[in-house]
């Protein structure tokens, strides 16, 4: 067996410490080389006084928080498959359209997250975005936004380019975007029937959303009830006429029908923007039976009219079972419509007009209030012609006109048309009459078909995108009125 002498553990030492040494040795030589490439630069920097040059390559990293603009704009779109959204920008109003991931970060008006499901188009958002990148940042409902909802009480005046809501007046952009069931509608495709929300930005109106839209009612085997009334809920009353089409607010009702004593109740269900046949022809009109009504009218002289006739108010009315309408007018005085259901042998009714002074606004020659339609003027000589789509059935305020193209009298005021064709869906829209002495004319774009028909339910409208147009004509059409007078199928 081997063992080491002192001498040997003598060497082993040296020989370690000389292997350390050579080692450190190298390191320090490595340093010193690297010292001398780098000298004459770092020296040519002390002699210019300035640091070396910095080169900018354009590359950016972008993360949860870069961004280079921001925006106050509306979301107009959204698009789910391609991961990206649309906003239309308030000052110069066009559209961008910028790309989510899932480094973009979004919050309510309050600041706290959500998902882009809570996030809704129409809604006025402040974004941040890298404007070379065209990537979203983060998406914020506004603070300086406001909103109304489930508006019920407002009234639209496209002409002045304004809304009413309760006793606020807001004006009517080129940006203000409108929207049904996430779809992008017109503005006289809106009916004062709808249930509205409202966004803006100072006196601004940039969104109006319809909450609760409207649909139609057609009656089936009325054939004895015209002449009679209908009554839809609160919404709706009406005398009924034939191929009568009514525009009555989504959701459901109890319909009453009444007609010299007969009639009904029936429930029904509007749904928005399908039209629903009500088949009344189980209903009975029986016998007629009359009750006595005693009118008293304050102040005297004022002139009673009952379904449209002026009654002597001094004695007593006999009037069968069932609703009628009664107007009321005397100079300096509102005039006044109400209406009065008999359904007994003997009653005495009291109708008392307020003075015209500090009043809301007098009622129009036909009995409807002012407010609703400024003072509705029927004139002899000038016409209102629906010039298109051909071959559609025409409707005005719910009293069919005929098959278009045709016209009706120019009646000033907010008026609805109705257009319905069989296999196509129905569609309304809102317009406004002047009382200039001239002829208009509308266009409307074509109808829809029903997607169980052609098997798609895209519009095959004009190509400008537009609901409808209007045009002046000249007192010469008169000529070419009431085309397509006859009653529909």
């Amino acid at each position: 067996m081997y063992v080491k002498r002192d001498g040997d553990k003598m060497r082993d030492r040296r020989t370690g410490t000389w292997s350390r040494r050579r080692a450190a040795a190298a390191i320090i030589m490595t340093a010193l080389s690297f010292s001398a490439c780098a000298a004459p630069f770092m020296g040519a920097g002390k002699e210019s006084g300035s640091q070396p040059e910095r080169v900018d390559t354009g590359f950016v990293v972008p993360g949860p928080e870069s961004y280079d603009s921001a925006d106050t704009a509306i979301l107009v779109d959204r698009d789910s498959e391609e991961n990206t959204v649309t906003f239309r920008n308030l000052e110069l109003g066009k559209n961008y359209t910028l790309s989510m991931d899932g480094t973009t970060k979004l919050y309510d008006k309050y600041g706290d997250a959500v998902s882009i499901s809570q996030i809704e188009k129409g809604d006025i958002v402040d974004v941040t975005f890298l404007k070379s990148k065209k990537h979203l940042t983060s998406m914020r409902q506004s603070e300086k936004s406001w909103i109304n909802k489930d508006v019920t009480r407002y009234e639209m005046n496209p002409a002045r380019g304004e809304v009413s809501i309760g006793e606020d007046t807001y004006k009517l952009t080129e940006n203000t975007q409108y929207l049904s069931e996430g779809m992008n509608i017109e503005l006289m495709d809106l009916n004062a029937a709808d249930v509205l929300s409202f966004q803006g930005i100072g006196n601004q109106v940039l969104s109006v959303k319809v909450e609760k839209g409207h649909g139609y009612l057609r009656l089936e085997g009325d054939e004895k009830f015209v002449g009679g009334w209908i009554e839809v809920g609160q919404s709706v009353i009406q005398r009924i006429t034939e191929d009568m089409l009514l525009l009555v607010p989504e959701g459901e009702y109890q319909v009453n029908i009444s007609h010299k004593g007969g009639g009904g109740v029936k429930s029904v269900q509007i749904g928005r923007n399908e039209e629903t046949v009500l088949d009344i022809g189980d209903l009975e009109i029986p016998e007629p039976q009359t009750g006595t009504v005693l009118f008293s009218v304050k102040p005297s002289g004022a002139e009673l009219y009952v379904d449209g006739a002026v009654v002597d108010v001094s004695v007593p009315q006999t009037l069968e079972y069932g609703l009628h309408q009664l107007i009321a007018r005397a100079d300096g005085y509102q005039s006044i419509t109400q209406y009065i259901r008999v359904a007994q042998e003997s009653l005495a009714y009291d109708l008392t007009l307020e003075p015209v002074d500090g009043s809301a606004g007098e009622e129009s020659s036909d009995g409807e209030s002012s407010t609703e339609s400024s003072a509705d003027i029927i004139t002899d000589y000038y016409k209102v012609y629906i010039d298109a789509p051909e071959g559609v059935e025409v409707y005005l305020d719910g009293s069919y006109v005929g098959i278009a193209p045709c016209s009706f009298k120019k009646v000033e005021g907010s008026h609805i048309i109705i257009l319905r064709m069989t296999g196509y869906e129905t569609k309304s829209y809102t317009v406004q009459i002047d009382n200039e002495e001239k002829d208009i004319s509308f266009a409307f774009a074509d109808l829809a078909k029903y997607a169980t028909e052609s098997g798609s339910s895209s519009e095959s409208g004009s190509s400008s995108g537009e609901s409808g147009s209007s045009s002046e004509r000249g007192s010469s059409s008169e000529s070419s009125a009431d085309a397509g007078s006859s009653a529909a199928d």
